[in-house]
């Protein structure tokens, strides 16, 4: 069986895709498992899709972890998930290194348990001269806490006196969020057949192009992650143009 990856063009690579990972608990249920053990073989997708996005030279990547919201699951969920994170970036920075990927975050870390912040800091300093790919991991991450913290970091800003509000432009806000060093996501992924975007990157996919999959975040594989790229790049992508203004 020929591969998606064949039909790729390395020219027209997104530099940027974010993931929301879904349908972890309801692979499990399917299985007749526990909600935990979705979320572990999960990890199996994240280091496939990881190791795809490197070798076809996507330069970031950003995954959604854990978003604000999901405190409220069940405690025993939230910590399996933690302690999973934690073995997770451990076990995999010698896979990371090898493949000069670096590991980034965006988020708000301070609320993570001590043991969750421990391990993503030292993946964090441990790649951080690796330049092949950036792995963005969103932990404890909501575009509203994002845009809000902008908020406080632009008043702040002019109480100071190195803002004024005629100075506001969209560059300044997009300096503000968590993603300032990052371009924007020109295609988001979402798995388990759901279609919402549940307060992921609000701003920064504005001009995003959107692939939804029937498959869960388990079953979603390099050959999957191969052709939503393919999907993506036949896609045409205007900016508020029309098609006679791309191809005159």
């Amino acid at each position: 069986m020929s591969s998606a990856k064949h039909s790729i063009d390395p020219a027209k690579l997104p530099r940027h895709v974010a993931i929301i990972m879904d349908g972890n608990g309801r692979w499990a249920k399917k299985h007749g498992k526990p909600r935990i053990f979705g979320h572990r073989n999960g990890v199996r997708s994240v280091r496939e899709v990881s190791e795809a996005s490197a070798e076809i030279g996507i330069p970031y990547l950003t995954l959604y972890a854990f978003s604000t919201e999901n405190w409220n699951r069940p405690a025993l969920e939230v910590n399996a998930l933690m302690d999973i994170l934690v073995s997770t970036i451990r076990d995999e920075l010698e896979t990371m290194n090898k493949n000069n990927i670096r590991l980034g975050m965006i988020g708000d870390i301070d609320r993570l348990p001590p043991s969750t912040k421990k391990a993503l800091l030292e993946g964090i300093e441990n790649t951080k001269n690796n330049t092949r790919m950036t792995l963005n991991l969103a932990l404890n991450y909501s575009a509203r806490w994002e845009i809000t913290a902008a908020m406080r970091k632009a008043v702040e800003l002019a109480k100071e006196g190195h803002l004024a509000p005629e100075e506001i432009r969209e560059e300044t806000v997009a300096s503000l969020l968590s993603t300032a060093n990052i371009p924007d996501p020109e295609l988001l992924i979402r798995t388990s057949g759901e279609y919402r975007i549940s307060n992921f990157l609000l701003w920064q996919i504005a001009y995003t192009e959107l692939y939804f999959s029937d498959m869960c975040w388990p079953d979603f594989d390099r050959e999957a992650f191969y052709r939503a790229i393919v999907d993506f790049q036949h896609r045409e992508r205007r900016f508020g143009k029309i098609s006679e203004q791309l191809n005159p």
